[in-house]
């Protein structure tokens, strides 16, 4: 398996490694997933996230890959950790309250602790907890972590560092190249109590030395008796899904985003006759970087797809493009809550103004999905054959 350096944010890259992860799918990945081997040696998870968070890879195809190869039985636990990401998806975009609540609280908190040392070395990996001081310097350096020492990390900047936890799911946020708002907001409150109220997760040193292969050892160094963070009000009930939208007319322009670049299996509708790929947010960083080239890997791909020479935008310049396109529909992907959502919704208003309508599509896994992210993961999970079994 190739280590994490060599992340290339394209299609081809991503099959590579879904191809090279697919033996070890299924029994394999069950017994050996939470062993934290450190940055290189990955073989024992797929490591295929940053390329699923930006549907480079899509859920379905990765999950009908592991069956086809392993069936259900012997892959159901890789199956299912795909499907936390689909589920954290659902339940956020059922309350999106949760996480303007997040923004609102990280940006306060990040003026209040601005000149607070114990934050500082926490960013800089200078606590004196050798593990957690090794994880932070590996997220900065490769924007990548393993997930259960990402769950180690979350504890100790919560119930050891007594950091908040708003700063520490920003700071990861801030690196991570699979950076997803729903599963890093929502699993940073998870380990915090108040994603499932009063069940919190503490980093334990024995649990760390078994599953990092002794590379760590914070015996003594960690608070293993510490309570769950307060909740300040209950979690809001789910809301609804708006209904998916279609195409009203037969040519279309085509907008990518970084939130989908499978343009190969994105139900279009129409037959598209521009196309165009909305500029990511500049970034000296392995997550900016890589942004920046999986959108420019979609947008090629796209072109070859549709016969057209796409072009990077900018958000204030989709009006203009899609007026000299001739066209009076523009359709993207349906953008879950995250950054391009609110980028959609003035592009959504700038092409009103000049009579033409932005046509979000869904696929069909989040349309059947996400309406069943209304209780915990494991309610969710019982969906989880019937959902998977037209895959293969």
């Amino acid at each position: 398996m190739p280590g994490l350096t060599d992340w290339t944010p394209t299609r081809a890259a991503a099959l590579e490694r879904l191809a090279a992860f697919l033996p070890h799918a299924g029994a394999d990945y069950a017994r050996l997933r939470n062993i934290d081997q450190g940055p290189d040696d990955r073989s024992n998870v797929s490591a295929l996230s940053p390329w699923i968070r930006r549907r480079i890879l899509t859920e379905e195809e990765v999950i009908a890959a592991v069956l086809r190869r392993h069936g259900f039985a012997r892959a159901e636990k890789f199956i299912q950790e795909v499907c936390w990401r689909t589920y954290w998806k659902g339940w956020l975009e059922l309350r999106p309250g949760v996480l303007a609540d997040y923004h609102a609280a990280a940006a306060a908190l990040s003026a209040e602790w601005a000149d607070s040392a114990a934050l500082a070395a926490a960013r800089a990996g200078q606590t004196g907890i050798a593990c957690f001081d090794a994880w932070a310097a590996e997220l900065v350096r490769t924007g990548w972590l393993h997930n259960h020492a990402r769950m180690w990390f979350a504890s100790i900047w919560i119930f050891t560092l007594r950091l908040p936890w708003e700063l520490g799911a920003a700071f990861m946020a801030q690196h991570l190249l699979d950076a997803d708002p729903a599963s890093n907001t929502l699993s940073w409150r998870w380990v915090a109590g108040l994603q499932t109220p009063g069940k919190h997760y503490l980093a334990r040193a024995e649990n760390i030395r078994l599953n990092t292969l002794k590379r760590f050892d914070p015996a003594g160094q960690l608070d293993e008796q510490a309570l769950p963070v307060p909740m300040v009000a209950p979690n809001p009930p789910p809301g609804a899904i708006p209904p998916a939208q279609v195409p009203a007319t037969d040519r279309v322009a085509l907008l990518l985003t970084e939130e989908d670049l499978s343009p190969e299996t994105l139900p279009v509708g129409a037959t598209v006759v521009a196309l165009a790929a909305l500029t990511t947010p500049s970034a000296d960083s392995p997550a900016g970087r890589f942004a920046a080239g999986a959108v420019a890997d979609g947008l090629d791909r796209a072109g070859a797809q549709f016969g057209l020479a796409g072009q990077l935008l900018a958000p204030e310049a989709v009006a203009a493009w899609a007026l000299d396109a001739g066209v009076s529909e523009v359709v993207t992907a349906c953008a879950p809550l995250g950054p391009s959502a609110p980028v959609l919704d003035e592009i959504e208003r700038a092409l009103a103004l000049v009579s033409i309508r932005l046509v979000r599509v869904r696929r069909a896994w989040d349309t059947q999905c996400w309406p069943l992210a209304t209780r915990g993961f494991f309610a969710f999970r019982q969906h989880i054959p019937k959902l998977v079994a037209g895959l293969v």
